[in-house]
């Protein structure tokens, strides 16, 4: 959409927003309208007892979808957050749970016991006391409660109650009760790295030698890696992580007669994955009180994911006496991860550090149970546990595990077998729990006392208050590798061992930047003296693109606005576009198709609007012409490996601005000669898929925004229109600070920023946010869908954070009071 019709948009939701806080701020005193129950007249009222319930208390939902909670006490807050996840999003919370703990086949059959099985070997299993003391004092009562509010609402719904939401009946399941343990017990919905990339590595090494790993990945801080004394890269079985595929997939279903969760191909796997660098990522920044306009600070925050429906993220309002937050986290998690508590403002970027390893053993012959480690045999522990499947009598899962972690595959003809370590299986690593300790905090030793504590994933956190500071420090179990670097699989017999884990005063942080901002995009953010030798934080980062066209945006702003914030993480400039690009301006071709790309792309503005032709063929080319032909003549033995995975390209255009003798002869000519047949390739694609008219073709038209929910399978028609959203056409790419990773099979969007969130540092109830699809998980909930028209044209809706302000904006009041 073009700048100026976003403005528009942007600007006409507002207005309409401002227009209700003015009329909050007119009105009678707060005890009045409390009295007076002030809210509009036409918003629904509800009451509701619930048993569990200490205290009355309200939840106001505002327009957008939006709850607002109110309680006389802490427990009441958390207990309403878990009955109102429940009201709102009882099928996702649901889900999440059974998929964590490995309960799937009990609920939906056979063809989910192996599903079940993987799930198990990453559930925790070590001490509960150490792990609810690793997130800070407040942690188990906060989840005892949010749990008590959740069963207060199933239990409900399971007595008849309440509804049975839709998706139960689709299914033909009922929502079970929850434990608080169940909170934090579950990881493997977290995000660590780099074991794909390990994998892969070896794979290309087999192939290839490792040299050519270069053209898929590369390495920063400049780093030389090499093959782990005692592994052969060729023993590694490309299907190796099929168990780890998986325990972190998400859970689908098919119709009736068809497997659901069956293996990947282990090469779509192994390139997915990978790919996550650049596509579960995250754009954030704070700029201080000096370079905005306003004279307070600007936080920015838009967290990367796999978008989905209902959203992975829900935004929700949490107030008692002492406790006043307001932004998003995970439903199934008390608290909140990405907001403001009315003091001090968060907002997190994935921080790219290696947190798993993949480890080989050579197995006793005589006693396959038996590895080698230290010297001597070691015997596996060995699990069984009872799985209930549904139609079937309950079968016995046998789980494998070595000091290191769980086995995930065994080769018995060359006696081998494969575990991962990963700090999933260490206290205080359940995915973004920690975030129920920093969002309390009240300035920045509070906040740094709490990242003391953040265990996973790792993160860039940043930060602002209402005094003017800003600052940046990241956290995350970070393993201590002294022997090796963690590039590569390595034997599990004792000699590649983590020594403990880096601290946070051995990591880098900034306190008030000279230059009056800060900004993270995934990128490698270490200093230029942080000592990589001693400490090897990581080698695998995400492209600078992101953060490039960030700080370009940065840097020339003197006086910053909100609105400037919304375009900033709305803007869809490709950086390693203009790069490529430069190299094009020189080129001509006597190709019909190739002179029509070259014609498009020499005068284009590098921006991936949906509106753009150039756009569609840089895009088209880049995904899945450019990285082949290079690889193909460049290392030709590695060339299906590296040519399958979509996050070559980064990797690619440093040598291809530089192109060496692995280029031939001629480098240069050589370049220039896969540059042309490779993008008339492209043209041709595009020709095909939108038709031979140039004036016709736009990004937007291949590039679509899809929501489809997991059921959609098990629906009739009609019910499957009404579980899905969409398709929205969309600018962006993943390499954009427009976050929007496409498949490349058939260019649709698959991960991005669902969430978005603009904050005005003390002046709160002009902050933005938006949330797509929509809030609710309820497919006919006027709130399913609602947000994502706003989203894919750029627009927010307000976050409001005053009580006068949510009660002007409220569309549904529910009264709750003890039963």
């Amino acid at each position: 959409m073009h700048k100026s019709l976003t403005r528009a948009v942007r600007l006409l939701f507002v207005t309409a927003s401002l227009t209700a806080i003015a009329i909050a701020a007119s009105g009678p005193p707060a005890a009045a309208r409390e009295a007076k129950d002030g809210l509009p007249s036409a918003a629904r009222l509800t009451s509701s007892t619930v048993a569990g319930l200490q205290a009355p208390a309200k939840i106001l939902i505002d327009v957008w979808g939006i709850p607002h909670i109110y309680a006389g006490n802490e427990h009441d807050v958390f207990f309403l957050q878990g009955f109102n996840a429940a009201r709102d999003r009882l099928w996702q919370i649901d889900l999440w749970r059974k998929r964590g703990l490995g309960l799937l086949a009990k609920d939906f059959g056979p063809s989910y016991v192996e599903q079940d099985r993987a799930l198990r070997l990453f559930v925790y299993r070590g001490d509960m006391a150490t792990e609810w003391a690793s997130y800070g004092p407040k942690a188990r009562t906060y989840a005892e409660a949010f749990v008590a509010g959740v069963n207060a609402y199933v239990s409900d719904v399971r007595e008849g109650r309440r509804p049975l939401p839709m998706e139960f009946r689709l299914a033909g399941t009922l929502p079970d009760l929850w434990s608080a343990e169940d909170v934090v017990r579950v990881r493997s919905h977290g995000l660590t790295r780099n074991v794909a990339s390990e994998v892969r590595r070896a794979q290309v090494a087999c192939a290839a030698g490792l040299e050519a790993d270069r053209l898929r990945v590369k390495l920063e801080p400049p780093w030389t890696t090499r093959v782990p004394d005692g592994l052969d890269p060729c023993s590694v079985p490309k299907d190796v992580l099929a168990l780890y595929d998986l325990a972190t997939r998400p859970v689908t279903f098919a119709a009736p007669g068809q497997k659901a969760a069956m293996l990947h191909d282990p090469d779509t796997f192994l390139a997915e994955a990978d790919a996550q660098r650049d596509t579960i990522g995250s754009n954030n920044w704070v700029v201080a009180a000096s370079r905005t306009a306003t004279g307070r600070p600007i936080l920015a925050n838009d967290p990367h994911r796999e978008h989905s429906v209902p959203s992975l993220r829900y935004i929700v309002g949490l107030n008692a006496p002492g406790l006043s937050v307001i932004g998003a986290g995970e439903p199934a998690l008390p608290g909140i991860s990405i907001g403001h508590n009315g003091t001090i403002a968060f907002g997190l970027t994935i921080f790219n550090v290696d947190q798993e390893d993949l480890y080989v053993y050579e197995l006793n012959p005589a006693d396959p149970t038996q590895y080698r480690y230290d010297g001597g045999w070691e015997r596996m522990r060995i699990v069984h546990e009872k799985e209930e499947v549904k139609g079937e009598a309950p079968r016995d899962l046998e789980l494998k595990f070595t000091r290191h972690g769980p086995v995930l595959f065994v080769d018995d003809a060359n006696h081998r077998a494969f575990a991962i370590r990963s700090v999933w299986f260490e206290p205080g690593t359940s995915a973004y729990f920690g975030s129920s300790d920093y969002m309390t905090a009240k300035d920045w030793n509070g906040f740094l006392t709490a990242m003391r504590r953040w265990g996973a994933p790792s993160e860039n956190q940043v930060y602002a208050d209402v005094k003017g500071n800003i600052g940046w420090v990241p956290g995350g179990k970070i393993p201590r590798r002294v022997s090796y670097d963690g590039l590569m699989p390595a034997p599990g017999d004792g000699r590649y061992e983590w020594q403990g884990f880096l601290t946070l005063d051995e990591l880098p942080k900034v306190y008030r930047p000279e230059q009056g901002w800060f900004a993270t995009a995934n990128q490698m953010n270490l200093p230029p003296d942080y000592p990589v030798k001693e400490r090897k934080v990581g080698f695998e980062w995400s492209d600078a693109a992101r953060w490039q066209r960030i700080v370009e945006v940065l840097g020339a702003n003197k006086k910053m606005t909100l609105a400037d914030a919304m375009d900033l993480q709305n803007d869809d400039t490709a950086m390693l576009g203009r790069r490529l690009v430069a190299l094009l301006k020189p080129l001509s071709s006597d190709d019909a198709d190739t002179r029509r790309g070259l014609d498009l792309l020499k005068a284009w503005d590098a921006r991936d609007t949906a509106d753009s032709a150039a756009a569609a063929v840089f895009e088209v080319w880049i995904a899945n012409h450019l990285a082949v032909a290079v690889a193909k003549a460049v290392a030709p033995k590695a060339a299906d490996i590296i040519a399958a995975d979509p996050t070559s390209i980064p990797a690619l255009v440093p040598l291809l601005e530089k192109p060496d003798a692995g280029f031939g002869d001629n480098p240069a000519a050589m370049r220039d000669r896969l540059l042309l047949e490779s993008l008339g390739k492209a043209v041709a694609e595009v020709t095909d898929k939108l038709g031979n008219d140039p004036s016709r073709w736009a990004w937007g038209r291949l590039h679509r925004a899809l929501f489809t929910h997991a059921l959609a399978p098990l629906a009739d028609k009609a019910t499957a229109a009404q579980l899905t959203v969409g398709p929205l056409a969309y600018g962006g790419a993943a390499n954009v600070p427009r976050a929007a990773t496409y498949r490349r099979t058939d260019y649709q969007l698959t991960a991005g920023a669902s969430f978005r969130m603009v904050l005005d540092v003390g002046n709160w109830d002009a902050s933005r946010a938006i949330n797509t699809p929509g809030q609710s998980g309820d497919p006919f909930s006027p709130h399913y869908r609602d947000l994502a028209p706003l989203w894919a044209t750029g627009a927010y809706v307000p976050l409001l954070y005053s009580r006068a302000a949510v009660e002007a904006a409220t569309a549904e009041a529910i009264t709750l009071t003890p039963k």
